[in-house]
């Protein structure tokens, strides 16, 4: 049992990954960048409104651009990190070498993607000191923080398993990373574009006094992160959805079973698609 939950592809990423400089000159970046806004934010927002204190409605609106801003940092480099990952190894040559180990082609494929995850995750709980600071100002309840963590990480997961499907079935790095990024752009860009024509055309319908129930635009809305996280935020999106869509279902349940799936599909694929050019033993 103790050799089937070590690691050694996990434990050799994250030696590399963690012992290098950049990683934690970035981390530091990051950082210093989230207190120049924070605190830019709290001194631009007292001086126009001539005060010495902050408002929790105030503070609700930094928060709301905090989850933004980690959003804006999970959509757009986690394709950076996870698309290389096997892909990498192909072009360096060294993909047959780790083939022919005794770790298993879940081992790997879990491995390259853990190691990724981590490090972004170890950037989004660096910022949790800044992050959480609108605690001091009020407006904002521990369980919609923890809600907002949990979604990342959900995201953070699911983003990462499709740039290691991409970087599987795709030999060459350049290319996967850009279908990592076509994926998430169609994720964040041209999903939002269907739902607003669907409810225009459901909007019509409803004018013409034949609305009826529309499920694909609910779908659609669901599976959006900016849709998403808005209504994460402010429940009255979630509740208008609802009213332009007629089906009263929550958003956050199909947010967590298409991203759920979406993982475990990406993973499963990865997984049987690693050794597909190996001889099978007879």
């Amino acid at each position: 049992m103790k050799s089937r939950l070590n690691n050694p592809v996990l434990a050799k990423e994250v030696k590399l990954r963690f012992r290098s400089s950049k990683s934690f000159t970035g981390i530091l970046l990051y950082l210093l960048a989230m207190c120049i806004f924070v605190f830019g934010f709290i001194y631009v927002t007292t001086s126009l409104a001539g005060t010495i204190y902050f408002k929790p409605s105030e503070s609700v609106v930094l928060f709301s651009f905090l989850t933004f801003i980690q959003l804006g940092l999970v959509l757009f480099i986690t394709p950076g990190l996870t698309a290389g990952t096997i892909s990498g190894e192909r072009e360096r040559q060294t993909l047959p070498m780790l083939l022919t180990t005794s770790q298993s082609s879940f081992q790997i494929v879990s491995g390259k993607l853990l190691s990724s995850v981590l490090f972004l995750a170890l950037l989004i709980v660096a910022g949790l000191p800044v992050y959480s600071m609108v605690f001091l100002f009020g407006g904002i309840s521990p369980i919609l923080f923890l809600k907002s963590l949990l979604f990342l990480f959900v995201t953070l997961l699911a983003i990462g398993s499709l740039g290691i499907l991409f970087s599987t079935l795709i030999r060459r790095t350049t290319v996967s990373m850009i279908a990592t990024y076509g994926s998430m752009l169609f994720f964040t860009a041209i999903v939002p574009f269907l739902f607003l024509i669907i409810i225009q055309v459901n909007q019509y319908s409803t004018m013409s006094g034949t609305a009826t129930k529309s499920f694909v635009g609910h779908i659609l809305a669901s599976i959006n992160p900016e849709i998403f996280f808005a209504s994460l935020l402010a429940p009255e999106i979630a509740r208008s959805v609802q009213d332009m869509t007629l089906v009263t279902f929550p958003l956050w349940i199909g947010y967590l079973l298409f991203y759920g799936l979406v993982t475990i599909v990406s993973i499963w694929i990865a997984t049987k698609r690693l050794r597909v050019n190996m001889n099978k033993p007879k």
